[in-house]
Protein backbone atom coordinates (compact mmCIF):
# COMPACT_ATOMS: atom_id res chain seq x y z
CA UNK A 1 0.00 0.00 0.00
CA UNK A 2 2.11 2.92 -0.90
CA UNK A 3 2.19 6.55 0.81
CA UNK A 4 2.22 9.78 -0.07
CA UNK A 5 3.24 11.96 2.72
CA UNK A 6 4.40 15.29 2.82
CA UNK A 7 7.80 14.90 4.19
CA UNK A 8 11.11 16.09 1.33
CA UNK A 9 13.50 12.85 2.05
CA UNK A 10 15.92 15.97 0.82
CA UNK A 11 15.38 17.52 4.02
CA UNK A 12 16.25 14.57 6.28
CA UNK A 13 19.46 14.81 7.75
CA UNK A 14 21.59 11.96 6.47
CA UNK A 15 23.76 11.61 9.74
CA UNK A 16 21.32 12.00 12.58
CA UNK A 17 19.42 9.21 13.90
CA UNK A 18 15.76 9.45 13.16
CA UNK A 19 13.06 8.06 15.16
CA UNK A 20 9.65 7.07 13.14
CA UNK A 21 6.24 6.31 15.37
CA UNK A 22 2.85 6.02 13.86
CA UNK A 23 -0.26 3.91 14.35
CA UNK A 24 -0.47 0.15 13.03
CA UNK A 25 -0.65 0.44 8.98
CA UNK A 26 0.34 4.11 8.74
CA UNK A 27 3.88 3.20 6.35
CA UNK A 28 6.19 4.00 9.20
CA UNK A 29 8.35 0.71 7.60
CA UNK A 30 8.07 1.68 4.27
CA UNK A 31 9.17 4.99 5.22
CA UNK A 32 11.83 3.90 7.12
CA UNK A 33 12.91 1.62 4.40
CA UNK A 34 12.70 5.11 1.70
CA UNK A 35 14.93 6.70 3.94
CA UNK A 36 17.71 3.85 4.05
CA UNK A 37 18.17 3.44 0.43
CA UNK A 38 18.09 7.44 0.12
CA UNK A 39 19.97 8.72 2.79
CA UNK A 40 21.68 5.89 4.84
CA UNK A 41 20.71 4.65 7.81
CA UNK A 42 20.57 0.95 9.17
CA UNK A 43 16.57 -0.27 10.44
CA UNK A 44 16.23 -0.63 14.29
CA UNK A 45 12.90 -2.07 15.09
CA UNK A 46 10.75 -0.37 18.49
CA UNK A 47 7.48 -2.19 17.76
CA UNK A 48 7.02 -4.95 20.51
CA UNK A 49 5.58 -7.48 18.35
CA UNK A 50 7.96 -7.64 15.36
CA UNK A 51 10.83 -9.24 17.67
CA UNK A 52 9.20 -12.54 17.46
CA UNK A 53 10.49 -15.34 15.05
CA UNK A 54 6.85 -16.78 15.14
CA UNK A 55 5.07 -13.89 13.30
CA UNK A 56 6.36 -12.04 10.08
CA UNK A 57 3.10 -11.59 8.16
CA UNK A 58 0.53 -11.56 11.47
CA UNK A 59 3.00 -8.34 12.67
CA UNK A 60 4.39 -6.87 9.28
CA UNK A 61 7.44 -7.58 9.66
CA UNK A 62 9.71 -6.62 6.51
CA UNK A 63 9.90 -8.92 3.68
CA UNK A 64 12.95 -11.25 2.84
CA UNK A 65 13.21 -8.43 0.02
CA UNK A 66 12.52 -5.37 1.88
CA UNK A 67 15.63 -6.46 4.46
CA UNK A 68 17.80 -7.68 1.70
CA UNK A 69 17.30 -3.67 0.55
CA UNK A 70 18.61 -1.74 3.87
CA UNK A 71 20.34 -3.21 7.55
CA UNK A 72 17.39 -4.73 9.60
CA UNK A 73 18.26 -4.90 13.41
CA UNK A 74 16.17 -6.41 16.02
CA UNK A 75 13.45 -7.90 14.12
CA UNK A 76 12.32 -11.76 14.40
CA UNK A 77 15.25 -12.28 16.42
CA UNK A 78 13.23 -13.72 19.50
CA UNK A 79 11.98 -17.47 20.01
CA UNK A 80 8.41 -17.46 21.54
CA UNK A 81 9.52 -18.06 25.52
CA UNK A 82 12.34 -15.85 25.27
CA UNK A 83 12.82 -13.12 28.25
CA UNK A 84 11.75 -9.68 26.77
CA UNK A 85 10.93 -5.95 28.34
CA UNK A 86 11.43 -2.80 27.42
CA UNK A 87 14.64 -2.38 29.02
CA UNK A 88 16.24 -5.33 27.31
CA UNK A 89 15.41 -3.57 24.37
CA UNK A 90 17.13 -0.47 24.93
CA UNK A 91 19.86 -1.94 26.17
CA UNK A 92 19.98 -3.91 23.07
CA UNK A 93 19.68 -0.60 20.79
CA UNK A 94 22.40 1.23 22.78
CA UNK A 95 24.96 -0.15 20.86
CA UNK A 96 23.14 1.13 17.57
CA UNK A 97 23.30 4.55 18.77
CA UNK A 98 27.01 4.14 20.90
CA UNK A 99 28.40 2.86 16.84
CA UNK A 100 26.92 6.19 15.56
CA UNK A 101 28.43 8.40 18.49
CA UNK A 102 31.63 6.94 17.22
CA UNK A 103 31.21 7.94 13.26
CA UNK A 104 29.32 4.46 12.57
CA UNK A 105 25.97 4.48 10.23
CA UNK A 106 23.41 6.16 12.20
CA UNK A 107 20.37 4.40 13.75
CA UNK A 108 16.71 4.39 11.95
CA UNK A 109 14.54 3.26 14.72
CA UNK A 110 10.80 2.14 13.89
CA UNK A 111 7.84 0.94 15.33
CA UNK A 112 4.13 1.56 16.84
CA UNK A 113 5.36 0.73 20.63
CA UNK A 114 5.25 3.64 22.65
CA UNK A 115 7.13 2.58 25.38
CA UNK A 116 9.73 1.78 23.40
CA UNK A 117 10.59 5.39 22.46
CA UNK A 118 9.50 7.00 25.79
CA UNK A 119 12.74 5.11 26.86
CA UNK A 120 14.43 5.97 24.67
CA UNK A 121 13.95 9.22 24.96
CA UNK A 122 13.32 10.25 28.45
CA UNK A 123 14.90 7.75 30.61
CA UNK A 124 14.10 4.44 31.82
CA UNK A 125 13.83 3.06 35.38
CA UNK A 126 15.99 0.17 36.57
CA UNK A 127 12.95 -1.83 38.05
CA UNK A 128 14.57 -4.96 40.09
CA UNK A 129 13.61 -8.42 38.27
CA UNK A 130 9.84 -9.37 39.48
CA UNK A 131 9.62 -12.61 40.61
CA UNK A 132 8.04 -15.45 38.26
CA UNK A 133 5.27 -16.54 40.81
CA UNK A 134 3.70 -13.05 40.60
CA UNK A 135 4.08 -12.90 36.94
CA UNK A 136 2.23 -16.05 36.90
CA UNK A 137 -0.53 -14.40 39.38
CA UNK A 138 -1.10 -11.90 37.17
CA UNK A 139 -1.22 -13.62 34.08
CA UNK A 140 -3.45 -15.61 35.73
CA UNK A 141 -5.62 -12.83 37.73
CA UNK A 142 -5.91 -11.22 33.56
CA UNK A 143 -7.38 -14.63 32.29
CA UNK A 144 -9.86 -14.87 34.61
CA UNK A 145 -10.84 -10.89 34.57
CA UNK A 146 -9.06 -9.58 36.94
CA UNK A 147 -8.01 -6.47 35.10
CA UNK A 148 -10.26 -3.82 37.22
CA UNK A 149 -9.30 -5.34 40.14
CA UNK A 150 -5.64 -4.75 39.33
CA UNK A 151 -7.00 -1.01 37.84
CA UNK A 152 -7.92 -0.65 41.46
CA UNK A 153 -5.05 -1.85 43.20
CA UNK A 154 -2.87 0.46 41.42
CA UNK A 155 -1.15 4.10 43.11
CA UNK A 156 -2.39 7.02 42.21
CA UNK A 157 0.13 8.31 40.27
CA UNK A 158 0.41 5.29 38.37
CA UNK A 159 -3.16 4.78 37.46
CA UNK A 160 -2.94 8.45 36.14
CA UNK A 161 0.02 7.64 33.82
CA UNK A 162 -0.33 4.53 32.64
CA UNK A 163 -3.04 3.60 29.43
CA UNK A 164 -5.89 1.85 31.63
CA UNK A 165 -7.59 0.69 28.90
CA UNK A 166 -3.90 -1.40 27.83
CA UNK A 167 -4.31 -4.83 29.59
CA UNK A 168 -0.32 -5.30 29.39
CA UNK A 169 0.30 -1.97 30.84
CA UNK A 170 -1.70 -2.75 33.90
CA UNK A 171 -0.73 -6.12 34.15
CA UNK A 172 3.28 -4.80 34.26
CA UNK A 173 2.47 -2.02 36.77
CA UNK A 174 0.45 -4.28 38.80
CA UNK A 175 3.87 -6.87 39.07
CA UNK A 176 5.66 -4.00 39.74
CA UNK A 177 3.91 -2.69 42.89
CA UNK A 178 3.20 -6.13 44.10
CA UNK A 179 7.11 -7.04 43.60
CA UNK A 180 8.61 -4.07 44.45
CA UNK A 181 6.09 -2.05 47.30
CA UNK A 182 6.43 1.09 44.77
CA UNK A 183 4.46 2.06 42.15
CA UNK A 184 5.64 2.61 38.23
CA UNK A 185 5.43 6.08 38.08
CA UNK A 186 7.18 6.43 41.45
CA UNK A 187 9.94 4.08 39.75
CA UNK A 188 9.64 5.98 36.69
CA UNK A 189 10.55 9.31 38.10
CA UNK A 190 13.91 8.36 38.91
CA UNK A 191 14.65 7.28 35.39
CA UNK A 192 17.84 7.47 34.24
CA UNK A 193 19.56 9.65 31.37
CA UNK A 194 17.85 9.35 28.09
CA UNK A 195 19.97 7.33 25.53
CA UNK A 196 19.25 9.47 22.67
CA UNK A 197 17.95 13.26 23.16
CA UNK A 198 15.18 14.73 21.06
CA UNK A 199 17.58 17.67 20.62
CA UNK A 200 19.50 15.50 18.85
CA UNK A 201 17.30 13.12 16.22
CA UNK A 202 15.02 13.70 13.72
CA UNK A 203 11.95 12.54 15.56
CA UNK A 204 8.94 11.96 12.89
CA UNK A 205 5.27 11.27 13.91
CA UNK A 206 3.00 9.61 11.13
CA UNK A 207 -0.61 11.28 10.86
CA UNK A 208 -3.49 9.62 8.94
CA UNK A 209 -7.00 10.36 9.24
CA UNK A 210 -9.16 7.98 11.16
CA UNK A 211 -11.22 6.50 8.54
CA UNK A 212 -8.99 6.70 6.28
CA UNK A 213 -6.14 4.42 8.32
CA UNK A 214 -9.62 2.34 9.32
CA UNK A 215 -9.42 1.16 5.65
CA UNK A 216 -5.60 0.57 5.52
CA UNK A 217 -6.27 -1.69 8.79
CA UNK A 218 -8.62 -3.79 6.66
CA UNK A 219 -7.27 -4.00 3.43
CA UNK A 220 -3.54 -5.07 4.90
CA UNK A 221 -5.78 -8.02 7.08
CA UNK A 222 -6.98 -9.49 3.58
CA UNK A 223 -3.39 -8.71 1.86
CA UNK A 224 -2.10 -11.01 5.19
CA UNK A 225 -4.80 -13.17 5.28
CA UNK A 226 -3.83 -14.08 1.83
CA UNK A 227 -0.20 -14.17 2.44
CA UNK A 228 -0.84 -17.01 4.91
CA UNK A 229 -1.57 -15.72 8.36
CA UNK A 230 -3.90 -18.61 9.13
CA UNK A 231 -1.01 -21.04 8.08
CA UNK A 232 1.30 -18.70 10.07
CA UNK A 233 -0.86 -19.35 13.46
CA UNK A 234 -1.33 -22.67 12.63
CA UNK A 235 2.13 -23.64 12.81
CA UNK A 236 2.11 -21.98 16.16
CA UNK A 237 -0.87 -24.00 18.15
CA UNK A 238 0.82 -26.35 19.74
CA UNK A 239 2.79 -23.75 21.40
CA UNK A 240 0.04 -21.51 21.97
CA UNK A 241 -0.27 -19.94 25.46
CA UNK A 242 -2.74 -16.79 25.49
CA UNK A 243 -0.91 -14.89 28.39
CA UNK A 244 2.39 -15.53 26.39
CA UNK A 245 4.08 -11.94 24.94
CA UNK A 246 4.17 -13.17 21.67
CA UNK A 247 1.06 -14.27 22.01
CA UNK A 248 -0.51 -10.61 22.12
CA UNK A 249 0.16 -9.99 18.09
CA UNK A 250 -3.07 -8.79 16.74
CA UNK A 251 -5.23 -11.30 15.12
CA UNK A 252 -3.66 -14.55 16.61
CA UNK A 253 -6.12 -14.56 19.14
CA UNK A 254 -8.97 -14.44 16.65
CA UNK A 255 -7.28 -17.11 14.17
CA UNK A 256 -6.80 -19.67 16.83
CA UNK A 257 -10.35 -19.32 17.84
CA UNK A 258 -10.96 -19.92 13.70
CA UNK A 259 -8.60 -23.00 14.09
CA UNK A 260 -10.49 -24.01 17.01
CA UNK A 261 -13.66 -23.84 15.39
CA UNK A 262 -14.95 -21.53 17.76
CA UNK A 263 -15.06 -19.09 15.04
CA UNK A 264 -15.75 -18.76 11.06
CA UNK A 265 -13.15 -17.18 9.33
CA UNK A 266 -15.11 -14.27 8.42
CA UNK A 267 -16.10 -13.77 12.16
CA UNK A 268 -12.26 -13.59 13.12
CA UNK A 269 -11.36 -11.68 9.82
CA UNK A 270 -13.64 -8.86 11.29
CA UNK A 271 -12.97 -9.40 15.10
CA UNK A 272 -9.22 -9.03 14.38
CA UNK A 273 -9.77 -6.08 12.15
CA UNK A 274 -11.95 -4.72 14.80
CA UNK A 275 -8.97 -5.34 17.35
CA UNK A 276 -6.39 -3.78 15.54
CA UNK A 277 -8.58 -0.30 14.89
CA UNK A 278 -8.88 -0.09 18.75
CA UNK A 279 -5.02 -0.34 18.96
CA UNK A 280 -4.98 1.78 16.27
CA UNK A 281 -6.43 4.47 18.83
CA UNK A 282 -4.72 3.80 21.21
CA UNK A 283 -1.40 4.47 19.57
CA UNK A 284 -3.14 7.71 18.27
CA UNK A 285 -3.85 8.84 21.86
CA UNK A 286 -0.33 7.70 23.29
CA UNK A 287 1.32 10.07 20.46
CA UNK A 288 -0.77 13.03 21.09
CA UNK A 289 -0.25 13.34 24.87
CA UNK A 290 3.59 11.79 24.63
CA UNK A 291 4.79 13.32 21.67
CA UNK A 292 3.58 16.35 20.83
CA UNK A 293 7.20 17.63 20.28
CA UNK A 294 7.73 15.21 17.32
CA UNK A 295 7.63 16.53 14.05
CA UNK A 296 4.16 15.70 12.54
CA UNK A 297 4.10 13.90 8.66
CA UNK A 298 0.64 13.58 7.15
CA UNK A 299 -0.30 10.45 5.47
CA UNK A 300 -2.69 11.05 2.46
CA UNK A 301 -5.26 8.71 1.86
CA UNK A 302 -4.46 5.68 -0.28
Amino acid sequence: MPNRMDLDLAAVSSDRPVLIAGPTASGKSALALRIAEHRGGVIVNADALQVWSCWRILTARPTPEEESRATHALFGHLDPGADWSVGQWLRAVAPFVTAWRQGGPRPIIVGGTGLYFAALTEGLAEVPPIAAEIRHRADHLLRDGGLQGMIAALDGPTRERIDLRNPARVQRAWEVLTGTGRGLAEWLAAGQTPLLGLDEVEALRLEIAPAALAGRIDRRFDLMLDAGALDEVRRNLDIWDPAAPWAKAIGARELVAHAAGMLTLEQAREQAKAASRQYAKRQRTWQRSRMAAWKPVLVAPS
